[in-house]
């Protein structure tokens, strides 16, 4: 597989998820939530996944929103605000009630251990693709000119320096949080020792 196989929608929706994610996110959140559909698509192509693209590529896009000084919230975690963003962006965009609430699981779920890939194919791959670009989690499960493209359009930039401190301080600040969880677990190290980012030095 190659990075030209991976199937990239072209809708309207999709369209504005990007606009939103660039106009909201740094250089680095916004290259990582494009690699987190790109790996996911990958993946679910290759191990024969069935998935909604134009819904995988909207939550992926908008899945770190609540990281943002714009939507994050001082009452939920982060990626509940993220997924309050994704049904009020579905409801713009037109979509029914049911995809709006469906764009929120997703990114709610992507900071779940793990989503069952029969009951929510887009959520299983959003939670592993990030998982890929953070953790480094069954990296060598991307074909490696997939991963060498992908890096190579959307570099890491400081994703390590960046993400460690707004994870940090979601965690510190909302101990009950999976973010909590995570800065107790020292997922930071496991940031830095991401194979990725030596690919992309």
């Amino acid at each position: 597989m190659n990075y030209a196989d991976i199937l990239i929608p072209d809708t309207a929706a999709c369209r504005l998820a990007l606009e939103v994610a660039t106009e909201f996110h740094t250089p680095s959140l916004l290259n990582h939530s494009v690699r987190a559909y790109l790996f996911a698509a990958a993946y679910g192509q290759e191990n024969a996944v069935p998935f909604d693209a134009e819904l995988l590529y909207v939550s992926a896009m908008l899945h770190d929103l609540g990281l943002t000084k714009e939507f994050d919230s001082h009452t939920v975690a982060f990626e509940a605000a993220g997924g309050h963003v994704a049904w009020v962006f579905g409801a713009g965009a037109g979509w029914p009630a049911e995809r709006r609430k469906r764009a929120a699981e997703v990114i709610v779920r992507h900071m779940w251990a793990e989503v069952d890939v029969n009951d929510d194919p887009e959520g299983h791959l959003l939670e592993l693709s990030t998982a890929m670009d953070i953790s480094g989690r069954q990296t060598d499960e991307i074909p490696e000119p997939v991963k060498q493209e992908v890096l190579r359009l959307y570099p890491r930039l400081d994703l390590v320096k960046e993400f460690t401190a707004r994870m940090t301080e979601q965690g510190t600040r909302k101990p009950d949080s999976v973010a909590g969880g995570f800065v107790r677990a020292g997922f930071g190290g496991r940031l830095a020792a991401n194979p990725l980012n030596f690919l992309d030095a």
